[in-house]
């Protein structure tokens, strides 16, 4: 009975650590002090709840504790500082707590134009104060709820190094008292870069979940599309914005059909595209034509919108333009070079001009550090060698993918496909 409860607990957290941190954190303004008050709730949740049984509204009830212990929290620096502005904070979180969710949110509005306490988060999250890489790592952590191994496997970095980087970010925010605020102007476009990069990242790791026993986490996609949606409005006039949203939908077109009825990841080019949800597909191509409108030098999302739009188009695998994929690839690298992109130019490149000048390419990503723990790489390679005929070759890449997979389900494609070559 517990282990359900706690299972239960685990999910409703997954769903809403993110609104109840970025809420707390709208009346104590301090993310690391509101974090650790939702922690507090979640204990609480832990406590009460396999003895209770577990809320009508899970969401609600953590909300509400750790609302109530941000009060808690601001009394005691009302007692112990006694300043006026601790008391005015005092009584803004008492209102919270008394006054319907519509009115706050209403006042919320008539000061900034989103009114979204989660997307003061991010940008709050995405200060400059911070290196771009400890951004990142406390939006993932604080948006996302991933936990420091997930965003280390996203990071292709050590849990100890992405655990200092949180520390030492929510440090910094909280000794410079940053504002919990959507900034303006100039402020707003210095930090969009670094809001996009974390939207993206969430909406990877809910579309191929790094870890667990599932192949994808869609309310991750559905939270990191909400917020490029809301990006989008906030900053109509940037191509970048829009190319997010636009690769986001077009991807997520896809959920359908990427697993089969046992769950069972289904690759792209085993796809049934008539489960490809049509409407996402028509909402990417135009957020991407919107982009492609303001003749602003194609950036990364925007290039890999237009890759993604390559495949929707092709009405079957085979109709694919791996040309203009190639091409798309390697201006890409150009603008944003990495070995990840590289490795999927491999691919393009194998499908256009045959798995020869693919491995080429893949082999010599091998000297590559960043990549020595990414299951991908030995993953194509197997692909391509399976493509040569070189079958033995093959089974022991896919085995080695299989090895480095922290995904139950990926793990078990890799070794069917191992097996299937035995």
């Amino acid at each position: 009975m517990h282990s359900a409860v706690h299972e239960a607990i685990a999910a409703v957290w997954r769903i809403e650590s993110a609104r109840i941190v970025a809420g707390v954190a709208r009346l104590v303004r301090d993310i690391g002090v509101a974090e650790e008050l939702a922690q507090d709730a979640l204990v609480s949740a832990l406590e009460h709840w396999p003895l209770q049984g577990v809320p009508d509204n899970p969401g609600a009830w953590l909300t509400t504790a750790a609302k109530r212990r941000a009060l808690d929290h601001l009394r005691h620096q009302r007692m112990a500082e006694a300043r006026h502005e601790d008391i005015a904070q005092d009584l803004r979180a008492q209102q919270a707590l008394t006054v319907p969710d519509f009115v706050d949110a209403l006042d919320a509005a008539r000061q900034d134009p989103i009114g979204d306490d989660l997307l003061r988060l991010i940008f709050t999250a995405c200060h400059p104060l911070l290196s771009a890489d400890a951004r990142v790592a406390l939006t993932l952590k604080l948006l996302g709820g991933l936990s420091t191994h997930e965003i280390a496997r996203a990071f292709l970095a050590s849990e100890p190094t992405i655990a200092q980087r949180i520390v030492r970010a929510k440090r910094t925010l909280s000794e410079a008292r940053v504002p919990f605020e959507l900034p303006r102007g100039e402020a707003l476009a210095e930090r969009l870069a670094s809001v996009l990069e974390v939207v993206y990242l969430i909406f990877n790791e809910g579309y191929s979940a790094t870890v667990g026993s599932d192949w994808m986490r869609p309310a991750l996609c559905e939270e990191a599309l909400r917020l490029g949606r809301l990006l989008a409005d906030l900053a109509p006039h940037e191509a970048e914005a829009l190319g997010l949203l636009a690769l986001m939908e077009i991807q997520a077109s896809r959920t359908a059909a990427r697993t089969d009825d046992k769950g069972r990841p289904v690759l792209l080019a085993a796809q049934d595209r008539d489960r490809w949800d049509r409407m996402r597909i028509q909402r990417g191509l135009a957020a991407l034509a919107r982009a492609e409108g303001l003749a602003q030098p194609g950036g990364p999302y925007q290039l890999q919108a237009a890759i993604a739009a390559c495949h929707a188009r092709a009405a079957r695998a085979e109709d694919t333009d791996w040309a203009r994929i190639s091409a798309l690839y390697a201006t890409l690298m150009q603008v944003a070079p990495s070995p990840v992109v590289e490795l999927n130019r491999a691919v393009a490149v194998s499908m256009h001009e045959g798995p020869t000048a693919g491995l080429a390419i893949v082999d010599a990503l091998y000297n590559d550090k960043a990549l020595r723990q990414y299951q991908w790489l030995p993953s194509v390679r197997g692909d391509l060698l399976e493509r040569l005929g070189r079958r033995d070759e093959a089974r022991a890449e896919f085995e080695q993918a299989a090895a480095l997979a922290g995904n139950q389900r990926e793990r078990a494609l890799l070794l069917e496909r191992a097996e299937r070559l035995s």
